[in-house]
């Protein structure tokens, strides 16, 4: 058995933070932890939710197409938002769990920070255009599809979902990898 700083803590200072040390108790480890896997675990239930929830409802029981996008819009522009800061605090509390940038380049964060980019990317160079397409067109609805505003705007529409498509999938092997690391690092109590 390794040193431990704590004798009630079953963690051995080399398990915890990759040193002969301890950085933290095992309540803190457990409450950094906890950060990183709630924040990941919002971040995917928002975008299920607004995928496969918000997204078809609005379309099924508002008026038109135009207020189904508006609301669809709003929701995306709070998820984004929400994601965001979910991606800097999984990264903050991982960075404070390990104390070392080395663990900003595992494959788990990794997904974090593709996560966050494909986020700022559809919210900041496809959501805009998106959003002036419409402002052009006036209604989505009553424009015709062979209109070369609603084209670029499906165009559009189609990266949108395939950003967020990205996130999801990068969020799913985000959990499971920190799971695996969760699990390597209970295999060696």
């Amino acid at each position: 058995m390794g040193w431990r700083a704590f004798p009630d803590c079953p963690l051995e200072g080399d398990a915890v933070a990759g040193t002969a040390t301890v950085l933290y108790g095992a309540p803190m480890m457990n409450f950094l932890r906890t950060l990183e896997f709630l924040g990941l675990s919002m971040w995917l239930g928002s975008d299920v939710f607004l995928s496969f929830v918000v997204a078809p409802g609005a379309f099924r029981i508002l008026a038109s197409r135009d207020q189904a996008g508006a609301m669809v819009g709003f929701g995306l522009w709070w998820m984004h938002m929400i994601g965001v800061v979910c991606g800097i605090v999984i990264l903050l509390a991982r960075l404070a769990r390990t104390r070392t940038f080395a663990s900003l380049a595992t494959p788990a964060a990794l997904c974090v920070v593709l996560m966050i980019l494909l986020t700022v990317v559809s919210q900041h160079a496809v959501s805009p255009k998106m959003a002036a397409l419409r402002v052009q067109m006036g209604s989505i609805q009553a424009t015709a599809s062979d209109n070369p505003l609603f084209v670029e705007f499906s165009k559009l529409h189609r990266i949108s979902v395939s950003l967020e498509s990205g996130v999801l999938l990068a969020g799913l092997a985000g959990m499971y990898l920190m799971v695996k690391e969760l699990v390597s690092v209970g295999s060696k109590f």
